[in-house]
């Protein structure tokens, strides 16, 4: 796992979250996942194709997303309520975006899908080149889980180990 692939995921979900719930977000938890994802809650999938591909999954138990939702919406919210599922959509929308604006600074160029809840038992299976890595923040909401798989397209990964180092 490349880390400058996922620093920009790191930073962002921190930034955002601050930013939203005013308050600090605290990074708890960080572990490598190679087996398949098994959600916890209210779960957004947002797909990534292009020079780096991937996943990233934001999760949030439905306790947590019920209080995020509230919070942002002024009002109680049921766990039955769209407007948790649309809060999560776009708490992911707003991780994935400012990512993007840094990934896209570095030089990489790709596609970013629409987030769509993730509602499988089942899970979702990494690729065989590519691990995940399972980020838990600390809020005073609760917890709120990250889960990224990223790896280099093979072509890109090709034509950068045959660029030659500049001394």
């Amino acid at each position: 796992m490349r880390m400058e692939l996922i620093q920009p995921f790191i930073d962002a979900a921190d930034s955002v979250f601050s930013e939203t719930l005013q308050s600090p977000a605290k990074i708890g938890d960080l572990s490598m996942d190679e087996n398949a994802y098994r959600r916890k809650g209210v779960a957004a999938l947002i797909a990534i194709k292009g020079d780096i591909e991937g996943r990233v999954i934001l999760d949030l138990s439905p306790e947590v997303a019920i209080k995020i939702a509230g919070q942002l919406a002024g009002m109680e919210v049921q766990a039955t309520d769209q407007v948790v599922r649309e809060t999560v959509c776009e708490l992911a929308n707003m991780v994935i975006g400012n990512s993007v604006t840094l990934l896209n600074d570095q030089g990489f160029r790709f596609k970013v899908f629409p987030p769509e809840i993730h509602a499988n038992e089942e899970g979702l299976a990494n690729s065989v080149d590519t691990e995940a890595l399972v980020l838990c923040l600390e809020t005073p909401c609760g917890e709120i889980y990250l889960n990224i798989a990223m790896h280099y397209l093979h072509r890109r990964s090709r034509e950068r180990d045959t660029v030659p180092a500049v001394s």
